[in-house]
C-alpha cells in the first residue's frame, strides 16, 4: 500500500510536469523525431492562425466595403426617390398648364368666327369699329405667340421627362449590379470561412494526434526515468553519506580562512598606506627640489656674463645659455567677453607647478611649460617683481629688453603701461630704477634719460617729438660697433616721479589707438620706450651705459573677427605683416641659420640689439582665457615656446675705463645737474664717450 501510494504521487507529479510541458514549449531534443514533427506542427499551426488573421482582416475589409456600397446605394435610392416625386410634381404641374392651354385654345377656336363676322361687319359699319377689330387681331396673336411658346415648353418637358426616365433606368441597372457584386463577395466570403475552418479544424486534429504520440513518448521516458531512479538510490546513500563527511570537514574552515584573511588583509592595508605616504613625501620633496632647481637655474641665467666663473659652470654642467625668458599672463574674464559657451574658462592651472598652462582647444588638452605663469589673480606687482631684476641689471650696464606679445584685447597695454591708480611695468621700472640710484648716489653719478617711438604701418614716429608724424630711420653707428640708433629722436632726461609721468602722459596722446569689435581701445602700433641709463664711478672713473627697451606689441588679430576696414584694415595687415616677420627671424634664431631676416620689417630691425647680441631680454605673453579665443591663444603659446628654445650668447656689460680731466667731469657734472627735462636729438650710441686727450677706454669681456 505504500509503494502504491508512492506510485500514485509520483504520477500527479508527473501529470504536473506534462501539464508544465503542455503551458509551455519544451526544449527540443537533440536528434528526435518527435520534437522536430512537433516544431513543424507548431509552425504550420503558426502559419494557419497567420492565414486565419489574414482571412478575418480580409472579411472585414468586405464587409466595412459592403456596408460602405450599402450605405451609397440607400443614398442612391432616397435621390432616386426624391427624383422621381418631383418629376411627379413637375409632370403634375405641365399636364396642369397643358390642359388650361387646351381649354384656352379651345375657347378662341370657339370664338374665332364671330370675331371674324365682326371684323367684316366692322368693315362696313364704322372706323371705331375698325380700331377695335385691329386691336383683338393683336390680342389673338399674342394669344397664338403665347400658345407656341406653351408647346415648346411642353415639348421641352416631355424630353426632360424622358431623359429621367432613362436615368432611372440606369440607376436602377447600377443598384442591381451593386447587389450582384455584393451577393458575389458575399458567397467568396462564405467560402472561405468554410475552408479556413476546415484547415483549423484539420490543423488542430493533427496537433491533436502529435500531442498524443508526444505524451506516449513522455510516458515511456518517465518509466525509464523512475527504473534509473531506482538503481541510483544507492549511489545517493553512499554520495550523501561522503557528503556528510566534507560538510563536517569543512564547517570549520570558513572561520580560519577568514582569520587568515582579516591578517593578511591588515598587512596589505598596513603596507599600502606606508608606501602612499612614502610616495607622497617623495612627492613633496622632488616637487620641492624641482622649484629650486628651477629657481637656482633661473638665477643663474640672470646672473651669466656678471661673473665668467658663471658661465663657465654653465659650460661645465651643461646649462643651455638662453637669454630669451618667457612668462605668461592670463587676463580675467570680463563682461565685454559676452555670456554663453563662447565665454566660457578654457584655460586651467598646474597647481604643483607654477611654469605649466593647460589649454583646452576643441575638447583637447594641451599643455605648454614656460618660465613662469601667472594666473589672473596676479596683480601688477607680481608681475613686476619677476622681471625687476632684469630692469637693475640695466644700472649695472647691461642692455634689457622687455617685449609684451599676444592678441588683441588679452591686456599687453595694461601690463606695459597699466594705469594711473596701478601703474604698469613701465612706471615701476623708472621708479625702481630711481630709488637704485639713489642708493648708489654717494658712489656712482646716474643719468637717466627717456625716448618713446611708435611703429605705425611701417613707419617710425617719435611720439616725444614736436613733429610725431614725421617718419624717422634706423641706422649704424658711425663707430663700427654694429648697434643701431635712430637720428632725430628725442630723448627726455628725467629726475623725478613727475617727469615720468609728464613724458607718459605725452607719449600717450599720441599713440595711435582705435575701437574694433575685439577692443575698445585697441593698439594700432608697437610702442617703444626706450631707457637710457648712464653712470660714472666716482672714485675709479668706471663709466657704464645700460639700455633698457620697453615694448608694447600691436596684437595679432583675425580680420572677420575685429571686423577692420579701410585703414584699420590696413593697419592690421601692416601688424600682422611685422608679427609674422617676428616669428620668421624666431624660426631663423632657433635654427641657427647664417642669415637671420632682421630687416624684413621695421620692428625686427629695430630689436635686432635685443634679439641678437649680449642684450639681456623677456617676453611676455598676454593669454586671454575665454573659449572663443582659443585658436589665437594656443598660436600665442606655440609662438612662447619657440621663442623660449632661443639660445644666445651671454650678455655682457657695456663700460669704459678712463682718465678724466677735471674740466670734463665739471661739465659731466653740469649736465648731470640740469633740473628740469631738456629735449635733444638722440646721438648715436658711442657719441657721448668720445676719445679726449689723456683718456683710456677699453670694453670689459668676460673672460673665465
Amino acid at each position: 500500500m505504500v509503494e502504491n501510494e508512492r506510485l500514485r504521487q509520483e504520477m500527479r507529479r508527473c501529470e504536473a510536469e506534462l501539464q508544465e510541458l503542455r503551458a509551455k514549449p519544451a526544449a527540443p531534443c537533440a536528434g528526435c523525431e518527435h520534437s522536430q514533427e512537433s516544431a513543424q506542427l507548431r509552425d504550420r499551426l503558426s502559419q494557419l492562425q497567420l492565414e486565419v488573421a489574414e482571412n478575418k482582416s480580409m472579411l472585414s475589409e468586405l464587409n466595412l466595403e459592403v456596408q460602405q456600397k450599402t450605405n451609397r446605394l440607400a443614398e442612391v435610392e432616397l435621390r432616386l426617390k426624391d427624383c422621381l416625386a418631383e418629376k411627379a410634381q413637375e409632370e403634375e404641374r405641365l399636364s396642369r398648364r397643358l390642359r388650361d392651354s387646351h381649354e384656352t385654345i379651345a375657347s378662341l377656336r370657339a370664338q374665332s368666327p364671330p370675331i371674324k363676322y365682326v371684323i367684316r361687319t366692322v368693315e362696313v359699319e364704322s372706323p371705331k369699329t375698325k380700331q377695335a377689330l385691329n386691336e383683338s387681331q393683336a390680342r389673338n396673336q399674342h394669344l397664338q405667340e403665347q400658345v407656341a411658346m406653351q408647346r415648346q415648353v411642353l415639348k421641352e418637358m416631355e424630353q426632360q421627362l424622358q431623359s429621367s426616365h432613362q436615368l432611372t433606368t440606369q440607376l436602377r441597372a447600377q443598384i442591381a449590379m451593386y447587389e450582384a457584386e455584393l451577393e458575389r463577395a458575399h458567397g467568396q466570403m462564405l467560402e472561405e470561412m468554410q475552408c479556413l475552418e476546415e484547415d483549423k479544424n484539420r490543423a488542430i486534429e493533427e496537433a491533436f494526434a502529435r500531442a498524443q504520440v508526444e505524451m506516449k513518448a513522455v510516458h515511456e521516458n518517465l518509466a525509464g526515468v523512475r527504473t534509473n531512479l531506482l538503481t541510483l538510490q544507492p549511489a545517493l546513500r553512499t554520495l550523501t553519506n561522503d557528503y556528510n563527511g566534507l560538510k563536517r570537514q569543512v564547517r570549520g574552515f570558513p572561520l580560519l580562512l577568514q582569520e587568515a584573511l582579516k591578517s593578511v588583509k591588515a598587512e596589505i592595508g598596513q603596507a599600502i598606506e606606508e608606501v602612499n605616504s612614502n610616495n607622497q613625501e617623495l612627492l613633496r620633496k622632488y616637487r620641492r627640489e624641482l622649484q629650486l632647481r628651477k629657481k637656482c637655474h633661473n638665477e643663474l641665467v640672470r646672473l651669466k656674463g656678471e661673473a665668467p666663473a658663471l658661465n663657465w659652470f654653465a659650460q661645465e654642467e651643461n646649462v643651455p645659455i638662453r637669454n630669451i625668458r618667457v612668462i605668461a599672463r592670463v587676463r580675467p574674464i570680463t563682461k565685454e567677453d559676452g555670456e554663453g559657451p563662447e565665454a566660457t574658462n578654457a584655460v586651467t592651472f598646474d597647481p604643483d607647478d607654477d611654469s605649466i598652462i593647460h589649454l583646452l582647444h576643441k575638447g583637447k588638452p594641451v599643455s605648454f611649460e614656460l618660465d613662469k605663469v601667472f594666473s589672473p589673480r596676479a596683480s601688477q606687482q607680481d608681475v613686476f617683481q619677476e622681471v625687476q631684476a632684469l630692469i637693475t641689471s640695466c644700472i649695472d650696464g647691461y642692455n634689457v629688453c622687455i617685449f609684451a606679445y599676444g592678441q588683441t584685447g588679452a591686456g599687453k597695454t595694461y601690463t606695459m603701461e597699466g594705469t594711473p591708480e596701478n601703474p604698469g611695468i613701465n612706471q615701476r621700472a623708472l621708479q625702481l630704477l630711481f630709488t637704485e640710484v639713489q642708493e648708489k648716489a654717494s658712489d656712482w653719478e646716474y643719468t637717466i634719460t627717456v625716448s618713446a617711438a611708435e611703429i605705425y604701418n611701417e613707419a617710425l614716429r617719435d611720439l616725444l617729438g614736436q613733429e610725431p608724424q614725421e617718419k624717422l630711420e634706423i641706422r649704424l653707428c658711425p663707430d663700427g660697433s654694429g648697434q643701431l640708433y635712430v637720428p632725430g629722436l628725442t630723448e627726455f632726461q628725467v629726475q623725478s616721479v613727475e617727469d615720468i609721468n609728464k613724458v607718459f602722459e605725452f607719449g600717450h596722446t599720441n599713440r595711435t589707438t582705435e575701437f574694433t569689435n575685439l577692443n575698445e581701445h585697441s593698439s594700432r602700433s608697437h610702442a617703444l620706450l626706450i631707457v637710457t641709463v648712464r653712470g660714472v664711478d666716482c672714485s675709479t672713473g668706471l663709466r657704464t651705459t645700460g639700455k633698457l627697451n620697453l615694448v608694447d606689441l600691436a596684437g595679432s588679430e583675425r580680420v572677420g573677427k575685429s571686423g577692420a576696414e579701410g585703414s584699420r584694415l590696413r593697419e592690421a595687415q601692416h601688424i600682422n605683416k611685422s608679427l609674422s616677420a617676428l616669428g620668421d627671424v624666431i624660426a631663423a634664431l632657433r635654427s641657427r641659420q647664417g642669415h637671420v631676416p632682421f630687416r624684413n620689417s621695421k620692428l625686427t630691425y629695430l630689436l635686432q640689439d635685443s634679439l641678437s647680441g649680449d642684450s639681456k631680454t623677456l617676453m611676455v605673453v598676454q593669454v586671454s582665457p575665454v573659449e572663443k579665443n582659443t585658436s589665437e591663444t594656443l598660436y600665442s603659446l606655440k609662438f612662447a615656446e619657440r621663442v623660449r628654445s632661443v639660445e644666445l650668447g651671454p650678455g655682457s656689460r657695456r663700460a669704459e675705463l678712463g682718465s678724466w680731466s677735471s674740466q670734463e667731469h665739471l661739465e659731466w657734472e653740469s649736465a648731470c645737474q640740469t633740473p628740469q627735462p631738456s629735449a635733444r636729438a638722440h646721438s648715436a650710441p658711442g657719441s657721448g664717450t668720445t676719445s679726449r686727450p689723456g683718456s683710456m677706454r677699453r670694453r670689459l669681456q668676460p673672460s673665465a
